[in-house]
């Protein structure tokens, strides 16, 4: 066990990921196994563990290879999913979640993950680690399956925030397309504004004024706005980003979660009805697994926290093994890429060529 030696750029290689070891539902023995399943695919991941020590002591012990991985950092409190956030701003400096973003803020590890309250982890995130310059509203962008090659859209906001007034949501569009950008490997995202409709006279006024400003800064921003789109295109290869408010998006992605939760059950129930229909589950095991494995919701665990100075992945509280190995994985893919500092750089020029653009459009006008 690493206790002595701690875990930093300089002295061990590999990506450090900062894991708050006891939010979520099921404890730290679903975060620990979680850890241990990741390592087996990345053996270049290590881990500053933040919660109780002898309980992490025994758990990581268990699991063979993971100890000389971590260094655990003892911590007296645990955010639960009922405290306030303004409670834990005031008297959470034991917690281990405070800790975990400590890490993040004294540059020791390059992302962190929590399985707590998202609230509160959003509150000390924005106190901790501070918002972007230029950043109003930071946002929860979340990866939704899609028909896409890469397999997903990018939607946010998805629950920081329920409002979110025009320039918010322009934020949101640039920094939905830097995160497409950089996390899925597109050249130019493809950005589209949910509404309740295509048609341009649709829509709440915010809406309408946010489209006509993600129309006018895109081209300078370096991406497609496509216009308006319906909750039908979530899962689409029409669009790669979906901008939307707190309150919508969160509404959305529970919606589908558990949508996807219902179909998994149904298919299941069907194919236990008879004999006969057991014998059908048997020829389409290997379809069906393919299936169940695209519709899991725990394959893509996790929302990032956009518009901080800090790449925070928030994994779902009920989340287990494969959720917390999935959240993991998003965040050492993040932490390995630098995507936070290069989030902050195309944030910083896309907000620069988009004013020079709206100057220039109101000069000639």
């Amino acid at each position: 066990m690493t206790q002595g030696t701690a875990l930093t750029a300089s002295t061990i290689p590999g990506t450090i990921l900062s894991i708050d070891a006891m939010g979520g539902d099921h404890g730290p023995g679903a975060v620990v196994a979680g850890m241990a399943r990741a390592v087996a695919k990345n053996e270049a991941l290590r881990f500053i563990v933040h919660g109780d020590r002898p309980e992490l002591e025994r758990l990581i012990d268990r699991r063979r290879g993971l100890a000389e991985r971590c260094e655990i950092r003892h911590a007296e409190g645990v955010v639960t999913m009922h405290d306030k956030p303004s409670q834990v701003m005031r008297h959470g400096k034991d917690t281990s979640m405070w800790s975990c973003i400590e890490a993040i803020r004294n540059g020791e590890a390059g992302a962190a993950v929590s399985c707590g309250n998202t609230g509160a982890l959003m509150a000390l995130s924005m106190i901790r680690l501070r918002k972007i310059e230029g950043v109003n509203r930071p946002a929860i962008a979340c990866l939704w399956p899609s028909r896409n090659p890469s397999g997903f859209n990018v939607m946010l906001d998805v629950g920081a925030d329920i409002r979110a007034d025009a320039g918010d949501l322009l934020q949101y569009a640039l920094m939905g397309a830097s995160y497409a950008r950089n996390g899925l490997d597109l050249r130019r995202p493809r950005v589209g504004l949910l509404n309740v409709g295509t048609e341009e006279h649709k829509g709440r006024a915010e809406l309408k004024l946010a489209a006509d400003l993600i129309e006018r800064v895109s081209t300078a921003a370096d991406f497609d706005f496509v216009g308006f789109v319906e909750g039908g295109d979530l899962p689409s290869d029409k669009v790669d980003v979906i901008v939307t408010d707190g309150f919508t998006g969160n509404v959305a992605l529970k919606t589908g979660e558990g949508t996807a939760r219902l179909i998994r059950e149904l298919l299941g129930e069907a194919f236990r009805f008879s004999p006969l229909s057991r014998v059908a589950a048997l020829l389409a095991y290997t379809s069906l697994r393919r299936l169940s494995k695209r519709i899991d919701p725990r394959r893509v665990n996790g929302g990032v926290f956009l518009g901080l100075n800090g790449t925070v992945v928030k994994s779902h509280g009920s989340a287990d093994e494969t959720g917390v190995a999935a959240a993991i994985k998003l965040a050492a893919r993040l932490a390995a890429a630098g995507f936070n500092e290069r989030l902050t750089a195309r944030l910083a020029e896309a907000e620069q060529a988009a004013a020079a653009a709206m100057q220039a459009e109101a000069g000639q006008a």
